[in-house]
């Protein structure tokens, strides 16, 4: 019940991210929740399709539908004050949310196939997929090609949580070893603004 419970609030929190660049483009209300829900719960869509996870999840549970319709008109309203928002509280609660859905994600994946390479890249899919398809919906690059440390961040977390369930450790220790990883990397990257190096030709 405490993960759905962080699922949820990881929902909420790219929902948040959604409302945020939607409100720069100057969207209308519906562009919004368009924008906000496809960020929140774009990656596992994607990953359900792939696994052929039959309902999709959101279908099955429609509480992540009233979370991020009440998160994207809350939202909407508060994005009007953005300043009486400390700078850090929205990437420390996007990457709480990212750790959870990248678990979620590779425990969903072994739970249809065996491969743990798979696992790993539909843990990413589910963590990073939603904001890609934000991203490309706004006409933007997207946050996972460029020089930031995100991606990665999940890909290390996968690996953590594959390789604890094959060193014989049960799923709650897999998981939570596999989502701190994810977690501490990210909140690293956060706070000395860490990055990849950019591949660029020399001119």
């Amino acid at each position: 019940m405490f993960l759905y419970f962080i699922d949820l609030f990881g929902t909420a929190v790219f929902a948040v991210s959604g409302v945020i660049l939607a409100s720069k483009l100057r969207m209308d209300p519906f562009g919004v929740i368009v924008l906000g829900s496809v960020t929140a719960v774009g990656g596992g869509t994607i990953r359900d399709i792939i696994l052929d996870a039959r309902p999709i999840f959101w279908i099955n549970d429609t509480t992540y539908l009233w979370v991020i319709l009440c998160t994207c008109v809350l939202a909407m309203l508060l994005v009007r004050h953005p300043k009486r928002i400390p700078w850090w509280v929205l990437p420390v609660c996007d990457a709480i949310g990212l750790s959870v859905f990248v678990g979620i994600g590779v425990d969903k994946a072994l739970a249809y196939q065996d491969s743990a390479f798979i696992a790993i890249m539909m843990g990413v899919m589910t963590g990073c997929g939603g904001g890609v398809l934000r991203d490309v919906l706004a006409r933007e690059i997207p946050l996972v090609l460029r020089h930031e440390i995100y991606a990665t961040a999940c890909i290390v977390g996968g690996i953590f949580h594959t390789t604890a369930l094959s060193l014989g450790y049960n799923d709650q220790i897999a998981f939570i070893s596999g989502a701190v990883c994810t977690l501490i990397i990210r909140l690293c990257a956060i706070r000395w603004h860490l990055s990849l190096p950019v591949f660029a030709m020399n001119k």
